[in-house]
């Protein structure tokens, strides 16, 4: 007989709650849960593929060991072996800097790959490190960073209340939201110019978002910062200082004046291509509506200003009185979050604490740009990276000149792949160690959660029991952990333990945490949870703002920990959260609306919003310059698909074909000056190289502008990805080199750059 299970979809960031249908071992349907407290129901064709994905043929079941230059079948205990054979060895050699790590962006959707990364790094002692952000939201951590001096802390639209929602870069209706978890974006979206508000979208093309808007600009890409530095010029010469509800949190406002004053509306329209009354009319709806957000995703991260546009998203935010205020953007507060502590100066955020050894790139968040991965690998010298640990990544397809990485990776002394495919990346390394399908490990949105538009906390077990001859997923970290640092064989059991451990004792010896002074050990065999990662997630729930503290005094008062605890739906919520209690509760807790967190979250050393903070000022004269700059004829910009996530969707066949193809938009009036109609084979050129690719004619695309879709290149020999294969497409970021670059975060360039397009015979 079917049965069902509960399970939090996986492949995106709304994070929607699933019904999954189960017949013996196998997922054959999954529906919205409509009893889920967050999603409601709302389901996408991603969550109603997860069948599809789950049992997908093409997935690894066991290791593989590379014996005689072949990747093979191998146990467990061989592959970990191998591991424990080589790393330590490599190191003991050539120095912890010899390894490198590289995660990509599924791993911010499972519980292993949030728990187990910042051990591997402790363990290895590396800083060769590089992740996903630097070809996507990198900007933002740094911008929030400099402003707020904490990274993380990311203010997010308050969909639900706000009466004025500008737009830039961002395409939810097809992305389902980024740095902004919303399941039923398009949902929101319809309520709220149901309710009366306005939608006003940026963006080159007319995407789907942008059909849903009240009003929709179309500048040139890349030119984001310029708009944005136009719209706050503006505010500041209609008003005397920041609002008054924010002006005791703010410091810099006449340096910031001073600093935009080149940036009129007059100065930036023709750079923009929109005209100066467009732009001082977006400025004055801004101002005016009674409450506002604006947000900016990837369209405006990964381009050469980024990071300046990140800060000015916030600084409009700011000065239109709308940061830290219901109906604006907010500070979610997370289940897993640390408790608040008191309000008062931090230490701040530093740039390039340290450099890349080839082109001296600076670290940004512990971060060297994905860009460089390939030069430190093959360029000789002490500190050459030898080994690396790619960790759900497929960098050869997202990262730039995939054909150079391709060829550095086939050139390093050993390679760890933590991967359910052999992909592109995959291929090359020594030893692959497949997680299990999802519908076999425990869920918990630990990084989601944070981005959340309403705080709430859901928790998925597995839904069905793991498979004989598989290994959970968070175990297989474990086991990596041990396996590097020198102590194969070990339990993994302790690698959990010992993170609890230090938790704890951390806890104990702060003085503003409420588990002062108290007995690390005593409080450990106080946990819940079957396995390591359960206790370390009870942990992690006891000590966040809404948890039970082991029954300690409450969390630091005037902190906002008291209300952000309070007034829940379903009254399950306030104080007193831990596993069990969320265990016993499988449609989730809805935690309340997001609240006001200013000052609390405030960690830059003046303890106040830095509003220009010295990288910043330092940059803006590189924007001044761009006002005079010559447009290129042809610039590129890439695409999201509903039916898929980066490069890692296009092997589930419920998921392709329809609109989800690899073409290269053009506009018509392009087209019939170049030559080109639909179908046809054009050849892209551009930094790193040149692709060829049939064209679709269409005026969502503005003039001047192509558009390619990113993931795609599925066509390299030695990969198992026999739906993907079939219609690989092309890889847009082959047209790059990769020394385009946002400076102040190390953030590829890949929206906005010039191409040159050839018809094919």
């Amino acid at each position: 007989m079917p049965r069902t299970a509960l399970r939090i979809c996986p492949l995106c960031e709304a994070t929607c709650g699933l019904t999954l249908t189960i017949e013996g071992a196998t997922v054959t349907g999954a529906r919205g849960d409509r009893e889920d407290v967050f999603s409601r129901g709302f389901i996408c064709p991603k969550g109603a593929a997860f069948g599809g994905l789950d049992s997908d043929p093409d997935r690894l079941r066991t290791p593989l060991v590379r014996r005689d230059g072949r990747l093979q079948e191998a146990t467990w205990e061989e592959a970990y072996e191998a591991i424990a054979a080589a790393v330590p060895a490599l190191v003991r050699e050539y120095g912890s800097q010899s390894v490198g790590v590289v995660l990509g962006n599924p791993n911010v959707h499972t519980m292993a790959g949030q728990l187990y990364p910042s051990l591997l790094l402790k363990a290895l002692g590396t800083r060769n490190l590089f992740t996903a952000s630097t070809l996507d939201q990198m900007p933002k951590h740094v911008s929030s960073g400099l402003l707020f001096g904490d990274p993380s802390a990311i203010p997010v639209p308050d969909l639900d209340r706000t009466d004025f929602l500008l737009l830039l870069g961002a395409n939810p209706v097809e992305s389902n939201g980024s740095l902004c978890t919303a399941p039923d974006f398009p949902g929101r979206l319809k309520a709220l110019r149901a309710r009366g508000g306005t939608l006003v979208v940026v963006d080159p093309r007319r995407t789907r978002t942008a059909k849903l808007a009240d009003r929709h600009l179309a500048p040139r890409p890349g030119s984001d910062a310029l708009l944005l530095a136009a719209l706050a010029r503006t505010l500041l010469a209609g008003r005397p200082a920041v609002p008054d509800a924010l002006a005791e949190h703010v410091r810099g406002i006449g340096e910031l004046r001073e600093a935009l004053d080149s940036f009129t509306p007059e100065a930036v329209a023709p750079a923009c291509d929109l005209t100066a009354g467009e732009i001082r009319d977006l400025a004055r709806d801004l101002a005016a509506a009674p409450t506002a957000a604006v947000y900016g995703r990837i369209g405006s991260c990964t381009v050469e200003y980024g990071t300046l546009a990140s800060w000015l998203v916030d600084v409009l935010n700011i000065l239109t009185g709308n940061l830290d205020r219901p109906g604006g953007a907010l500070f979610p507060l997370s289940a897993t979050d640390r408790a608040p502590r008191p309000a008062g100066p931090g230490k701040g955020f530093r740039l390039g604490r340290w450099h890349s050894r080839v082109s001296g790139h600076p670290e940004a968040k512990a971060e060297l740009p994905m860009s460089a991965l390939a030069e430190e690998i093959e360029t000789p010298g002490e500190g050459r990276i030898r080994a690396l640990l790619s960790i759900a990544a497929n960098p050869v397809l997202s990262a730039p000149d995939g054909r150079r990485l391709d060829a550095a990776l086939a050139g390093l002394d050993f390679m760890v792949s933590v991967d359910p495919y052999l992909n592109e990346t995959s291929r090359h390394a020594h030893v692959v160690l497949p997680p299990p399908p999802p519908s076999q490990s425990a869920h918990f949105d630990f990084s989601f959660n944070a981005f959340a538009i309403r705080n709430q906390v859901r928790y998925s077990p597995p839904a069905i029991p793991l498979e004989e001859g598989r290994m959970d997923e968070c175990e297989i970290h474990a086991r990596l952990v041990l396996a590097v640092s020198g102590m194969h064989g070990a339990d993994p059991a302790a690698v959990d333990d010992l993170a609890v451990r230090t938790a704890l004792a951390k806890e104990s010896a702060d003085p503003d945490s409420p588990l002062h002074g108290h007995d690390p050990v005593r409080l450990a065999g106080l946990l819940s949870g079957a396995t390591g990662p359960e206790r370390r997630l009870d942990l992690m729930l006891r000590l966040g703002p809404y948890g039970d503290r082991f029954g300690a005094a409450p969390a630091v008062p005037g902190s906002g920990a008291t209300e952000a605890g309070a007034g829940t739906a379903d009254g399950a919520a306030g104080p007193g959260l831990n596993l069990e209690r969320l265990r016993a509760h499988p449609h989730g807790i809805d935690l309340g609306p997001l609240r006001p967190r200013l000052p609390g979250l405030l960690r830059t050393r003046s303890g106040s919003i830095e509003l220009l903070p010295d990288p910043i000022a330092a940059e803006l004269p590189r924007l001044r310059a761009a006002l005079a700059d010559r447009p290129a004829a042809l610039v590129l910009v890439g695409r999201r698909h509903l039916r898929s996530n980066n490069s890692w969707l296009h092997n589930v066949p419920a998921l392709t074909g329809g609109s989800n193809q690899c073409t290269l938009q053009v506009h018509p009036d392009d087209a019939g000056r170049l030559g080109l109609t639909d179908g046809r084979l054009v050849r892209v050129t551009a930094d790193g190289g040149s692709l060829e690719v049939p064209v679709e004619v269409t005026d969502t695309v503005r003039a001047g502008v192509v558009s390619l879709p990113h993931g795609w290149g599925h066509d390299r020999a030695g990969t198992r990805l026999s739906v993907a294969a079939a219609v690989p497409g092309v890889n847009v970021n082959q047209l790059l080199d990769g020394t385009r670059l946002d400076p102040l975060s190390g953030t590829a360039v890949l929206n906005g750059f010039p191409v040159e397009l050839t018809p094919m015979p």
